[in-house]
Order: C-alpha cells, then sequence, then structure tokens
C-alpha cells in the first residue's frame, strides 16, 4: 500500500442510549460472533460517543457512524444518517400508540 491511497473509514450501526451531552451520542453497536470452540453464537457490545453536529438524534434511534479524525479524548466517529426513528416518533407520526 502506498502512502497516497487513502485508508477506508469504518462504519458501524448501533441504537443511540445516550444524548446527556452537548453534539454527542452514545451509540451501543451490537455484534453477533461465532464461539472457536463450543461454536455458540456471541453477541458482543460496544459504546462509541459520536458527534451529532446539529443534534437531531434521540435516544432510541438507529444511526450509522462513521469513523473520523479525533474530535475530543474519547470522540473519533461521526454520526452520518438517521437510520430509524425511536418508537415514540413513529407513534407521533402515525397517531397510534403501542398496547
Amino acid at each position: 500500500m502506498t502512502t497516497n491511497e487513502p485508508k477506508r473509514k469504518t462504519t458501524k450501526v448501533g441504537v443511540v442510549v445516550g444524548k446527556k451531552m452537548k453534539k454527542t451520542v452514545t451509540v451501543l453497536v451490537e455484534r453477533q460472533l461465532r464461539h472457536p470452540f463450543y461454536k455458540k453464537v456471541i453477541k458482543r457490545k460496544k459504546s462509541f460517543l459520536a458527534h451529532d453536529e446539529y443534534e437531531k438524534c434521540k435516544i432510541g434511534d438507529i444511526v450509522r457512524i462513521s469513523e473520523t479524525r479525533p474530535i475530543s479524548r474519547r470522540k473519533k466517529w461521526r454520526v452520518t444518517e438517521v437510520i430509524g426513528l425511536s418508537s415514540a416518533d413513529v407513534e407521533a407520526e402515525t397517531g397510534e400508540m403501542k398496547e
């Protein structure tokens, strides 16, 4: 690989679980992997701090985050798009309530 080639940016899909900071959301990314010996599927979870410039994310939204330059000490991800809305937003749009 030469130095002129751009590095591939990693993207992940997760759920917004926290929004207590300005322009920052906590995104929980869950992945599944197979145990090397027992061959059972295991769920692994990890949370990332992501930059939300316009503060459009709400708790429960499904978002896509991409790797970026370091914005702060722990924040190295940026929200690129909101894929799905939280269930409260869907109820407000359709006018129906879940029971």
